[in-house]
């Protein structure tokens, strides 16, 4: 299975680099539009403008395709929890509060529809070790946020508050909500209301 959700070869010349992102901007849109089950890399390779020969070049299946789309978002949500820890530096835990929920949702708003796709195949597929340490850092700035406030059992305390988060998230997005200022709001209280600071 590892083989399956690895790409065979990193592209290395500007030419390749094209071609790899064609196809994994062509598999995020049948996501956004038709969903997993119309995801095969026939289809992806004809959305592409590229044979099938050459998708299989880089991606061995559509789970590699799939894989290297959640290795992406999970690249962009890191990225996102690292800019608010920056600029939760030295204010205080509401701000931080704050800066980290906007980041959870950040995904969702670039692209709310591949957003909800591929979190739901990643609980399908068997996540390789770049995801799972992805989703440790985005942990371990949640737990630095908190033990910088004096916040105890921080560890504990930043499990509970993914958890919880994703659990809101995921029902809201799953109900078709876009209101994402509204869910941000929601969110924030709940998060608020747990660490017993004012909303």
């Amino acid at each position: 299975m590892k083989s399956r959700l690895n790409p065979r070869k990193t592209p290395r010349q500007e030419r390749s680099a094209v071609t790899c992102a064609a196809i994994l901007e062509a598999a995020a849109r049948i996501l956004e539009t038709s969903g997993s089950e119309r995801l095969t890399t026939n289809h992806v390779a004809a959305l592409a403008g590229v044979s099938v020969g050459t998708l299989y070049q880089y991606f061995p299946a559509k789970e590699a395709i799939l894989a290297e789309l959640v290795r992406q978002m999970r690249q962009e949500m890191l990225a996102d929890f690292v800019s608010a820890a920056r600029d939760a530096e030295g204010k205080g835990l509401a701000h931080a509060v704050d800066a980290m929920v906007a980041a959870s949702l950040r995904h969702h708003l670039r692209r709310p529809a591949l957003a909800q796709a591929l979190e739901r195949e990643e609980l399908e597929l068997k996540l390789d070790t770049e995801t799972v340490a992805l989703k440790a850092d985005m942990r371990d700035l949640v737990i630095a946020a908190l033990r910088d406030h004096g916040i105890d059992q921080p560890e504990r305390t930043a499990f509970d508050l993914m958890s919880l988060s994703r659990g809101i998230v995921d029902a809201a997005v799953r109900a078709g909500e876009r209101d994402f200022d509204d869910l941000q709001a929601r969110l924030r209280r709940a998060v608020a209301g747990y660490l017993g600071i004012a909303a």
